[in-house]
C-alpha cells in the first residue's frame, strides 16, 4: 500500500448550532476539527489507508487538540509543524439543505514551512495538495510550491483539489484560477466541483469544461455532482456515476470523503499511475468513493462523519 501525503491546512471549524444559514444571527457554535486536506488525511485512514498530514497549527490548545484528533483518526501527524500564530479558525453556518457559509480567521496554516528531508519520501508514493488556503500567500504556500516540484521530481502520484472558497477569493478569482493552473496541468487525478470546474475552464457546459482541463494537462477530472453523483472523465471516455440516496443534514467534508476514499483505494494498486493506462477500474472506484461522500453527509462534523471501511461496506 502506498502513503498518501496530504498538504495543506488543519483548522478549527466552530458551527453554528440551529441558527440557520446566517452567521450574523448566530450565536451559538461548537467546535470541531477541519481543513479540507486533513479531512482527506483522515478519510484515507479510517479507511485503513496510510495517510500523513503536513500542515501547521499553533502551539496553543486548539493546535494541540486538531493534532489530537488526527492521531485519534490513525494520521500519521509525524510532519506536522506548530506555529507561535494562533491556530486557524472558520466559523460555519449550515442551511437547511445542508449547505455552508464561511468566515475565515487566517492563522498559523499560513505558517508552514517547507522541510526539504521529505522530499525522498515522496519516492513512488501519493501526493493530495488541497489547496482552500495554500494559494492565498505566505510560507504555506512557498512550500506548497516546493513540495509540488518534489512531487513531479519523485514519481509521486499527483492529486489536486483546488477546495475554491469564495469569501477567501471574492474580485481575485481570476488570481486563484491562474495559481491553480500549474496543478492542474502536472495532476494525474483533478477533484472538482461544479463550480470549480467552471471557473477553472471558463465554461458550463460539463463536456466543454472537461476538454479545456484535460487540454490544459490533467489525465483523470471527478466533478462531484451532489446527489446526482460524479462525472469521471479521461481524454477519452466518460461516465456519469450514480450515489446512494440520502437525507443529508451537513455537506462539510463530503468533498474530502469522495477524495479520501477515492485515493485510498488508488493507494492499494501496485503501481497508481498504471491506472491512467486502463481507467475501467476507476468506474468501480468512483462508485465506492461516492458512497464514502453520500454517508459522510448523513451526520454534522466532517471527520466524525467520515465512514470506516465496514461502514461503507455495509452500503453494498
Amino acid at each position: 500500500m502506498k502513503k498518501v501525503y496530504c498538504i495543506g491546512e488543519l483548522l478549527i471549524d466552530f458551527v453554528a448550532e440551529n441558527q440557520g444559514s446566517d452567521l450574523a444571527k448566530a450565536n451559538v457554535f461548537t467546535k470541531k476539527a477541519g481543513g479540507a486536506p486533513a479531512n482527506v488525511a483522515c478519510a484515507i485512514a479510517k479507511l485503513g489507508g496510510l495517510s500523513k498530514f503536513i500542515g501547521c497549527v499553533g502551539q496553543d490548545q486548539f493546535g494541540s487538540f486538531l493534532l489530537a484528533i488526527l492521531k485519534d483518526n490513525h494520521v500519521d501527524i509525524s510532519l506536522a509543524q506548530r506555529s507561535k500564530y494562533f491556530t486557524t479558525i472558520a466559523f460555519v453556518s449550515i442551511a437547511e439543505d445542508g449547505e455552508r457559509d464561511f468566515v475565515f480567521s487566517r492563522g498559523a496554516d499560513r505558517k508552514l514551512k517547507y522541510d526539504s528531508s521529505i522530499k525522498n519520501s515522496f519516492q513512488d508514493n501519493m501526493v493530495h495538495f488541497g489547496a482552500a488556503t495554500a494559494l492565498l500567500g505566505g510560507d504555506l504556500e512557498a512550500a506548497y510550491g516546493r513540495y509540488f516540484f518534489d512531487a513531479l521530481t519523485q514519481n509521486s502520484f499527483i492529486s489536486f483539489d483546488p477546495n475554491f472558497r469564495g469569501d477567501l477569493w471574492k474580485g481575485e478569482e481570476d488570481t486563484f484560477i491562474k495559481k491553480c493552473m500549474p496543478f492542474v496541468q502536472k495532476a494525474h487525478l483533478c477533484k472538482f466541483s461544479l463550480e470549480e470546474a467552471r471557473l477553472l475552464s471558463g465554461k458550463t457546459d460539463l463536456e466543454e469544461c472537461c476538454a479545456v482541463l484535460h487540454e490544459i494537462g490533467t489525465q483523470v477530472i471527478t466533478i462531484t455532482l451532489g446527489g446526482e453523483g460524479t462525472l469521471l472523465s479521461t481524454k477519452k471516455t466518460k461516465h456519469t456515476i450514480p450515489s446512494i440516496p440520502v437525507n443529508p443534514v451537513d455537506t462539510t467534508g463530503a468533498g474530502d470523503a469522495f477524495i479520501g476514499c477515492l485515493l485510498y483505494q488508488i493507494a492499494n494498486l501496485h503501481d497508481p499511475i498504471e491506472i491512467l493506462k486502463d481507467t475501467g477500474p476507476l468506474i468501480d472506484m468512483v462508485k465506492k468513493a461516492n458512497k464514502a461522500g453520500a454517508l459522510t453527509t448523513t451526520n454534522f462534523g466532517a471527520i466524525p462523519s467520515l465512514p470506516n471501511l465496514k461502514q461503507l461496506n455495509a452500503t453494498e
